[in-house]
């Protein structure tokens, strides 16, 4: 008896702590295409969701219509999609739950064992997503990696010498990768 009663302590302990790990995320991650969220408004059966952020950066909810969330907070979100249904109801609230993170990936391309796409699921660094991709091929061109960033619609390359990472050298070439960015391995 005391056993099942310490285990249902216990597993209510972890409930918590997964739900508060959760509410800190949400509170700091961004929101991207491809990302999944769950979408409920208090006392509002109908109004429970799960949707997908589409591919112009937009949601879409019932009542509140279109709804730009590209790279925002949850927070914002909510805020956003509590302005658009204050048309239809006093005092909206609204709750957004992240459910997946498929939206923010990098990719790593050209001579590596394991090209694709590499889920960023913390800080990730260019080495670490290297290290992914499962190292490189035995023509890779080492001194002549590319990290490719898309900044302000405009494509930008800083070169990464891997032999000089490699040597405590450049670091600030070692960059911490942003959803969409590309490696490129020649």
């Amino acid at each position: 008896m005391k056993i099942g009663r310490l285990f249902l302590m216990a597993t209510v302990s972890l409930v918590a702590v997964f739900q508060s790990l959760n509410a800190i995320a949400d509170e700091n991650y961004r929101l991207h295409y491809g990302d999944s969220v769950f979408i409920s408004v208090w006392g509002e059966e109908t109004l429970q969701k799960e949707v997908k952020v589409l591919p112009d950066g937009s949601i879409t909810f019932p009542l509140a219509g279109r709804v730009d969330v590209e790279n925002v907070t949850t927070v914002e979100a909510q805020k956003r999609i509590t302005e658009k249904l204050k048309v239809y109801l006093n005092d909206p609230q609204v709750t957004v739950v992240v459910t997946s993170v498929e939206g923010n990936k990098a990719y790593v391309i050209g001579k590596v064992l394991k090209t694709g796409a590499i889920p960023l699921t913390g800080p990730t660094t260019v080495l670490q997503a290297l290290s992914m991709a499962g190292g490189f091929d035995k023509f890779a061109e080492l001194t002549k990696i590319k990290v490719l960033r898309n900044v302000n619609n405009k494509q930008t390359v800083t070169p990464v010498n891997y032999e000089r990472l490699m040597q405590g050298q450049n670091l600030e070439s070692n960059l911490l990768l942003q959803p969409g960015d590309t490696i490129l391995v020649p």
